[in-house]
């Protein structure tokens, strides 16, 4: 697809077509950066997007217990103060 730089005020812009943006998962606020000579447009994502479904499936797979049976030491009794 070709399109052309518009004007917006001293800046350039870019229409980005209706199709283009439901197929990215674009909304209101994007990552813009620059890769050599390419400008790339991604949709925003919570740094933590999906975990939940990861922790559930973790679950379900019995995978979620600890590794460490024991994690408590002598520290944890004498320095820290539990509430």
């Amino acid at each position: 697809m070709i399109t052309q730089l518009i004007k917006v005020g001293n800046s350039r812009g870019v229409r980005i077509p209706k199709p283009l943006i439901q197929e990215t998962g674009l909304t209101e606020d994007v990552a813009i950066r620059v890769e050599g000579e390419s400008i790339i447009i991604s949709p925003i994502r919570s740094a933590r997007s999906g975990w939940g479904d990861v922790f559930k499936k973790m679950h379900e797979n019995n995978d979620d217990v600890l590794i460490d049976k024991n994690i408590r030491s002598s520290w944890d009794d004498q320095e820290w103060e539990w509430k």
